[in-house]
């Protein structure tokens, strides 16, 4: 075999190296941010059959604000304080629909602003991985469409709340 024909052989193992490594790790990216979404998301995605109500925020500390919680949904049952992670821009005084999270008394918002803000981290990872994808894989306009989509995701979570 000619010495440009083990060298070509070289190259196109390293670059097979190169786009299998960078490819897993882009697609380890958005697992994560699917994975650190569900938590969140799966409980306004997946809301018939649970608790739904109107929480009234009524205090804030820290990272969590607490109220009062009415029920909407038959069989949910009113509760004179539930917990919402206070990351979710919500006003002292307001009403907000939320979904309670099973055996507890922590709540999630839903409709269109609790929705789109569950799947930030996912918008996160997509403008993330990205960056992967195009300095990596060399696929810029798939990049593009990553991180594109990123971005429309988290300014539209940050626009409907």
């Amino acid at each position: 075999m000619p010495a440009h024909a083990s060298h070509r052989n070289q190259v196109a193992a390293l670059r097979f190296g190169q786009l299998a490594a960078m490819g897993t790790v882009a697609v380890l990216i958005l697992i994560a941010g699917v994975w650190a979404s569900w938590g969140t998301a799966q409980h306004v995605m997946l809301s018939q059959g649970r608790e739904r109500g109107t929480m009234t925020v009524t205090r804030c500390a820290e990272d969590r604000c607490s109220g009062p919680y009415r029920p909407t949904s038959a069989g949910s049952t009113a509760r004179d304080l539930v917990v919402l992670d206070s990351d979710v821009a919500v006003e002292k005084g307001h009403s907000y629909p939320v979904v309670v999270k099973p055996g507890s008394d922590d709540v999630v918002r839903t409709g269109a602003g609790g929705l789109l803000y569950a799947w930030v981290p996912l918008g996160g990872a997509l403008m993330l991985a990205s960056v992967v994808v195009a300095g990596g894989l060399r696929l810029t306009r798939l990049a593009w469409a990553l991180g594109g989509s990123g971005l429309a995701l988290v300014t539209a979570a940050f626009l409907a709340l």
